[in-house]
């Protein structure tokens, strides 16, 4: 049970992560003042937030500026090119990519797992069947102890208490992600709701960013919701055991998702789309996370101010991310990264 001092106490749920930071970059001899303007997805967020902190230590000449407003407006605002870089869970779409007459190149910078966290004092180690966690979200089982619950959890003294849906309610990568993999188990999900950054929901509340989602969950006793799994890690927040492809009951960490992402091959475009993984050991709902950058960019200095602090987030930031909740890039990963980094250019 987590109590509602710890929630004051958190600083990760805060509804917009603005970061400030002093960056420089340390391979190009940066000595003037630079300022850098990112927003988008709250799912990486938190790393973004440790990766740009630690860079500042060492390179203090260039301000960047992250704000946390979900993927939906980030894209949405790298496309109106009032940011420097954007960032989304779900990578842009060919037909997106050609509204913006600089060009874009995809970046992806970390894996996670999208975790249905819930909040049930004392009950720890919930499994949730497929057809089960995709029911609660219809709207079609309403009660904790439901019969269908109960049999996949005998042990688990389960409570005749509401069960309260938590979802997001704004545009969002996260949402994106979770119901494409609700659609690639569930036709009745497929047809009915569909898949999407923003869906009607059938059931439930909603909230704003990871961040809300986090708080909402931490505040009301019966609730469940989707959240990316460094935020529920950071929070104690007990999350469920999900059945996958396989049949298996896998709880979410970075060993499980790092087994989701070996069963995907990253294309030459950098986008991946991992909606149901193959793997006996293999978390269900696992995502990459991007950044967007131009192709092109007006200011040498910017430019190369830029890809310095993107190839170190690439390289020493990634021994971040584990204690965070997502998952190190693999080595062949980062490799193709660096090598779409070195395409962009300045005009």
């Amino acid at each position: 049970m987590v109590s509602l001092i710890s929630i004051r106490r958190k600083v990760l749920l805060a509804p917009v992560v603005a970061l400030t930071l002093g960056i420089a970059s340390c391979g190009g001899g940066t000595t003037s003042s630079i300022s850098l303007t990112g927003a988008g997805a709250s799912f990486p967020a938190p790393l973004y937030q440790r990766w740009f902190s630690e860079y500042n230590k060492q390179n203090p000449n260039v301000q960047v500026t992250y704000q946390s407003v979900g993927s939906g407006a980030g894209v949405e605002q790298f496309t109106q090119q009032t940011v420097d870089f954007g960032a989304s869970d779900v990578a842009m779409k060919d037909e997106e990519m050609s509204q913006v007459d600089r060009g874009v190149v995809l970046l992806p910078m970390t894996a996670g797992s999208i975790v249905l966290a819930y909040n049930l004092p004392d009950i720890e180690g919930l499994k949730l069947s497929r057809q089960v966690y995709t029911d609660i979200l219809l709207g079609k089982i309403t009660k904790w102890n439901d019969s269908a619950i109960r049999s996949i959890n005998p042990s688990l003294n389960l409570p005749n208490t509401d069960i309260t849906v938590v979802h997001r309610s704004d545009g969002s990568g996260t949402t994106g992600v979770f119901t494409k993999h609700l659609s690639a188990i569930s036709p009745e999900w497929k047809e009915k709701v569909g898949s999407g950054k923003t869906v009607e929901w059938p059931a439930g509340i909603g909230a704003k960013g990871n961040e809300g989602v986090t708080a909402q969950i931490l505040q009301t006793e019966g609730s469940i919701g989707y959240i990316e799994y460094g935020y529920a890690k950071q929070q104690n927040i007990s999350t469920a055991s999900l059945e996958n492809k396989a049949g298996n009951y896998i709880a979410p960490s970075s060993e499980s998702a790092s087994k989701a992402l070996s069963a995907v091959t990253l294309p030459e475009n950098l986008r991946a789309f991992i909606s149901d993984p193959e793997g006996a050991d293999s978390y269900p709902i696992v995502s990459y996370t991007w950044i967007l950058a131009y192709q092109n960019y007006e200011d040498p200095e910017e430019l190369n101010a830029f890809k310095e602090v993107v190839n170190w987030s690439l390289t020493d930031g990634q021994a971040f991310a584990e204690e965070l909740g997502y998952v190190p890039l693999p080595d062949n990963v980062v490799d193709k990264v660096q090598e779409a980094l070195g395409t962009i250019q300045a005009q």
